[in-house]
């Protein structure tokens, strides 16, 4: 059997696998005794297929799953990683020991992968597409739409919820499902009623000792035929600021974005930033990774009145970023910034962020210079957004989230 051969094989094997899953889950909500599910059709060939794949000698799979991590280094060819994860626990395990996090390797592969930091010497390029009709925004890994075309690969979506106080952005993994009861959620963008001040909660409790969260009592909203309960919380990891400009004579706007999750000690070359190795609120990691678009979590109740879990206080000092300032071109009478052909459009939602030192941190001119996060226009509701360590993905995105809100007063 050729490599491509079996790799496709592998593919196959989890396809049956989640298909079958999903037939056990679409049923009534009533407790099926195990030996019904050994006796479901389908079932035993799936168990038959998984006892030959995990019987595998170890030394043989480790080399087979690394040939295969090695050989796709870019989506939609990853997708064959994540297959061998989903293959077998004994696959998942060693998969998850290969593959590295974009800090390390560059690359996303598992859903976690959108809450751990970037690579620290090259950006992760993306772009922001956004459907005013459905106030959604979809955020995709590639250069473009243009250059990626149909390989551009969903990472994230988010949709504009209008309040009386403000506006909540609700953050998923996938485009058609924002419930925060939905195994997809991963976290939400909220602003207060001018849009000068938003704060981004995540679902899940920072990884890092020195942001231990302390849980609000709050009033559990209970749904509809659903027998246990799971109380899901939302933890306020960093503060976004934008500068007020009601006369206009300060040119663009000011923002500042005060990173609660993590320490200025960890834009450092020998300390490395909170990094989550899984989902602490999701019941299956890998049910809902890059592959699948579908699925619901079950079993499960969210708070309805509190939106924030605080944190306790900071032994250090917070990563705190601002943006870079524009020059004046006397040519072209505006203010300009290299974006270094990354953005093509002007707009007043054209941003990058550096790090804000005071001169009190010990913190080298060269990572002041550095652009974690850079977004920008490229074309009708097309925008380009590029960041690294120590910012994710999933932070990176409620950030440039913050920048489509209306400002009057800061522009």
């Amino acid at each position: 059997m050729s490599f491509k051969s079996f790799v496709r094989e592998i593919g196959n094997i989890s396809k049956k696998n989640s298909r079958a899953r999903h037939k056990l889950r679409r049923g009534r909500a009533h407790i099926t005794p195990e030996a019904s599910l050994s006796s479901s059709p389908g079932s035993s060939t799936v168990q038959i297929e998984q006892r030959q794949w995990a019987n595998l000698p170890p030394e043989l799979l480790l080399d087979i799953i690394q040939r295969v991590e090695a050989r796709e280094q870019c989506w939609p060819g990853r997708r064959d990683v994540v297959a061998c994860a989903s293959v077998c626990r004994s696959w998942r395990e060693i998969t998850k020991d290969i593959v590295k996090t974009p800090e390390h390797c560059g690359f996303l592969t598992f859903p976690i992968s959108l809450k751990q930091p970037g690579p620290r010497d090259t950006p992760i390029q993306c772009f922001i597409r956004r459907d005013r009709t459905t106030s959604t925004f979809r955020l995709y890994m590639g250069l473009s739409p243009a250059l990626s075309g149909q390989l551009s690969k969903l990472l994230l979506a988010a949709k504009k919820v209008r309040r009386a106080t403000g506006v909540d952005f609700v953050i998923s993994l996938v485009g058609d499902d924002f419930s925060r009861s939905s195994n997809k959620y991963v976290g939400k963008l909220r602003s207060n009623f001018l849009g000068t001040k938003f704060n981004i909660f995540d679902s899940q409790p920072p990884k890092d000792s020195i942001v231990g969260s302390c849980c609000q009592s709050c009033q559990k909203t209970h749904l509809e035929n659903v027998p246990s309960m799971v109380t899901m919380s939302n933890y306020n990891i960093a503060k976004i600021s934008y500068e007020l400009n009601v006369l206009r004579t300060r040119g663009p706007r000011r923002m500042q974005c005060t990173m609660h999750s993590i320490p200025i000690s960890a834009i450092e070359e020998s300390i490395t930033a909170p990094t989550p190795m899984a989902f602490t609120n999701c019941l299956d990691e890998h049910s809902s990774s890059l592959l699948d678009s579908a699925g619901i979590r079950q079993q499960l109740g969210f708070n309805s009145t509190a939106d924030c879990t605080s944190l306790k206080s900071m032994p250090k000092a917070p990563l705190v970023l601002k943006n870079k300032a524009p020059r004046w071109h006397e040519q072209l009478q505006c203010w300009c910034l290299n974006f270094k052909g990354r953005v093509t459009v002007a707009s007043v939602k054209n941003f990058q962020l550096v790090v804000a030192v005071e001169p009190s941190q010990n913190v080298t001119a060269v990572e002041q210079e550095n652009v974690i996060l850079q977004f920008g226009k490229i074309g009708k509701d097309i925008f380009t957004m590029d960041y690294r360590y120590p910012l994710s993905a999933f932070q990176a995105f409620a950030i440039c989230l913050s920048s489509f809100d209306t400002k009057p007063v800061c522009e």
